[in-house]
């Protein structure tokens, strides 16, 4: 997803002119066949596991006695993330990608026997933690090995499958995990996992022979201070979501001395004039990060919703999931397939408003008590917007990126994601443990209605922003954000 900022000129290069000129074939030709599903295969447990854990956490949460760390439990994870994809990139490139994907793989296997064996939540929030870090770390990794490994020509194809992979799991993988918790337990959702990701791993094995380990003479050097600025981000991510549990002075203390230090920490990690929705790139940027939390802060309660108060099984509060992951590749696939047709602003415009329908019929819905199958239906609006929204804003970001940057303009959209996420988990957290002592859907309704507020900051957002002059606004060095 993200890749350190000298990521994706420096291995292009170097996977280009290694591959060239290879035999004909594609990325499934005896040459890269096993190497192709193997990653394919790690790309789809990924996104297995991090749908499966939506639908599972509200049993989880409920048997574990850990409600107040149910928002951690995701936007923890995320935050981590950015670490572990900042750290791999920067390892990547100075020594290549195979000694960071075997790490990645190996923390992402012991945050998931931590997670699946876990007697308390905190304990599989840590597990959490280790295999959110992993996690990014882990796809990092693998952008870097595409680059590295397959020719230019092959390289859409390959990551054609990396997105396939990952709609594969939004389809099935809600409902697969329900029946997986409602039958055998929600430890197996992660034990399992375990047992295909070590296979996967082994596919890929043989193609890192070729890879070399030892560090170039014109080696990227230590990125420490993206490294340390990463770091701060995440940090003051935990501590916004364990402020919540904190005493009545330090809960309203800690979320802002939390979020003063995340403005900081982002300053140098983001285009220029980010947080302040400057024209053009800056506000793509900050546009992707508050869809996304509006999105998943408000996902991640609606299994819960149906679980806690209409009595719905894991497995079928898991269909809201399905729903709008279906809805979600099929409005990908209508903007990339009617691209003429449907401009950057056509598809910003009616993402918003599928989005901020979706969120209308939950917060509404809860509201009221409407009937559980028209909160499932209207989830998949959620998800048709999202899937108009998501390549578009990826694409403007790259459209205003050159050779120089686009490194740093891929990371920027993919930490404006994992933050923008992570802190809007944390603060829904906050305001579902504060509402509690109302009782009923009212915890539910503050999440929906923090949703909407920043679905609504969104939509400011998105009138500021536009293709930039390619380069403009990308610097790494940010004096204003």
């Amino acid at each position: 997803m993200t890749v350190d900022n000298r990521e994706v000129t420096k291995t292009t290069d170097a996977g280009t002119g290694q591959a060239e000129a290879d035999e004909p074939g594609g990325v499934l030709s005896v040459r890269y066949r096993w190497i192709s599903i193997g990653m394919c295969a790690l790309i789809l447990l990924s996104a297995f596991e991090s749908l499966a854990v939506t639908t599972i956490m509200p049993s989880v949460s409920a048997e574990l006695d850990g409600q107040s760390l149910y928002a951690l439990a995701f936007a923890g994870p995320l935050a981590v993330s950015v670490v572990g994809m900042v750290l791999a990139g920067n390892w990547a490139d100075r020594r290549g990608p195979r000694a960071p994907l075997y790490a990645a793989v190996a923390l992402f296997i012991v945050g998931l026997l931590v997670a699946g064996t876990a007697p308390s939540m905190e304990l599989l929030v840590t597990g959490r933690l280790i295999h959110g870090f992993g996690g990014g770390a882990l796809t990092v990794a693998l952008y870097v090995i595409v680059a590295r490994v397959y020719p230019a020509r092959l390289q859409p194809s390959i990551f054609a499958g990396f997105a396939a992979a990952w709609v594969i799991p939004s389809l099935v993988g809600p409902f697969v995990a329900g029946v997986v918790a409602d039958t055998v337990g929600w430890p197996w959702v992660f034990l399992g996992v375990v047992l295909l990701v070590v296979p996967a791993l082994f596919m890929v094995v043989p193609a890192m022979r070729g890879l070399s380990d030892s560090p170039q003479t014109d080696a990227a050097p230590w990125s420490t201070a993206r490294i340390a600025w990463s770091a701060l981000a995440a940090v003051a991510v935990l501590v916004l979501n364990l402020s919540a549990g904190a005493g009545d002075l330090l809960r309203w203390v800690l979320p802002f001395v939390a979020i003063i230090a995340l403005a900081f920490a982002l300053r140098p990690l983001l285009p220029v004039g980010t947080l302040r929705a400057a024209f053009g790139l800056p506000s793509v940027v900050l546009l992707r990060g508050l869809i996304a939390g509006s999105f998943f802060a408000a996902e991640i309660y609606v299994p819960y919703l149906l679980t806690a108060e209409y009595g719905l099984t894991a497995s079928m509060a898991g269909l809201a999931l399905t729903l709008g992951g279906l809805a979600w590749a099929s409005a990908s696939w209508v903007q990339g397939r009617f691209s003429d047709r449907l401009d950057h602003r056509a598809c910003l415009r009616i993402g918003l408003l599928l989005l901020g329908f979706a969120l209308t019929v939950v917060l509404v819905g809860a509201m009221l008590g409407m009937a559980a199958v028209l909160l499932i239906i209207g989830w998949g609006f959620a998800g048709a917007g999202m899937g108009l929204m998501y390549p578009r804003t990826s694409v403007m970001a790259l459209q205003s990126s050159t050779q120089l940057n686009q490194g740093f303009v891929s990371s920027a959209i993919s930490i404006s994601d994992a933050i923008g996420s992570a802190v809007a988990i944390a603060l829904t957290g906050i305001v579902f443990t504060a509402l509690v002592p109302m009782g009923g859907v009212w915890p539910f309704v503050g999440c929906f209605a923090l949703a909407v507020a920043l679905w609504l900051l969104g939509g400011g957002a998105s009138l500021r922003a536009s293709v930039s002059v390619p380069g403009a606004g990308a610097s790494t060095a940010a004096s204003v954000a």
